[in-house]
């Protein structure tokens, strides 16, 4: 016969599903995802996490920012064995999520590229265990990203210049806000994306503005553009920003990025803006007893509007 104690011994779980929020500044970085010979942040990540755990580690990110583009709260999640998350406090009085959060925050640190001594480009922001069904990637109802310009008449902040793009004259913001509106809902972005194999790109837009910031002492301040969807195919944001940009210049009407939406087409496609302007900034999930249900929904086909390709499942990117 076997007791409880043992039962349970048996039957309890050998990995934890740990959830790391982040920041990162994305100028030093070919984007996110790990490729040979190149410094991403899920590779820098991904070998910090393996010094500090001592054990391999896989990492699944909400959004796969691309090359030059920044997050102040990107999420990602990885399977971590108990015996290491138990090891992780050693002999000190902190918890296993403290030592994490506090040990990876030396190692990114000492490994990062430029910048003040000690100061890391990539930072952890939060660790905790989560429930099995949270997916980072999956589980998520949205991601809302920002992209912010310096036109004529906004200030142009030196210590700035690698988070804003600087244009030459004054964008027209009413314009741009009016364009805006015919992308809003679910749409087949093929216009506004670079098709990947395997991702499809129909996705469901559900905030997009163009607003000026108020500057000091009442002056004009930054152009800024604000995207919310259930997620984004490659490139999209700053394909929106660069058909934004076209209408705010003038060279474009208002109705042209709409048209380009109906048009389907990679052959004429929305330009595509600079990475360093593009932020993200939020990425929301649902309450804690709806992770694995949302995780399952996200992972279905989704199907193209009448005539169009096959359907494939989808990403997320930027």
């Amino acid at each position: 016969m076997t007791d409880a104690s043992d039962d349970a011994r048996r039957h309890a779980p050998s990995t934890l599903r740990v959830r790391l929020d982040l920041a990162y500044d994305g100028a030093a970085f070919s984007g996110w995802a790990a490729q040979p010979g190149l410094r991403t942040v899920e590779g820098v990540l991904t070998a910090a996490l393996s010094t500090v755990l001592r054990v391999p580690v896989r990492l699944t990110v909400a959004g796969r920012t691309d090359a030059g583009v920044h997050a102040a709260a990107q999420v990602a999640h990885l399977d971590v064995p108990v015996e290491a998350w138990r090891a992780l406090p050693g002999r000190s009085d902190r918890t296993p999520a403290q030592a994490l959060a506090t040990r990876l925050a030396g190692v990114l640190a000492r490994r990062a590229l430029a910048g003040p001594r000690g100061a890391a480009d990539v930072v952890i922001t939060g660790a905790r265990v989560v429930p099995d069904g949270f997916d980072a990637r999956f589980s998520a109802l949205r991601r809302r990203y920002a992209y912010r310009i310096a036109d004529a008449v906004s200030p142009h902040d030196p210590l700035r210049r690698g988070h804003v793009l600087w244009v030459r004259g004054r964008l027209d913001v009413e314009a741009m806000e009016e364009s805006a509106a015919p992308l809003l809902g679910e749409h087949d972005f093929l216009s506004y994306c670079r098709p990947r194999a395997g991702a499809t790109t129909i996705r469901t837009l559900s905030g997009l503005t163009w607003r000026r910031e108020s500057g000091p002492g009442g002056d004009a301040g930054l152009v800024v553009l604000s995207a919310t969807a259930d997620a984004f195919c490659h490139s999209m944001v700053r394909s929106l920003v660069g058909a934004g940009l076209a209408v705010g210049r003038g060279s474009r009407p208002p109705a042209w990025p709409g048209e380009l939406l109906t048009g389907h087409s990679r052959e004429v496609a929305a330009p595509v803006a600079p990475p360093h302007g593009l932020i993200l900034e939020a990425v929301d999930y649902p309450d804690d007893d709806d992770l694995a249900g949302r995780a399952v929904r996200a992972r279905r086909l989704r199907r193209p509007p009448a005539g169009g390709a096959a359907a494939i499942r989808g990403g997320d990117c930027c």
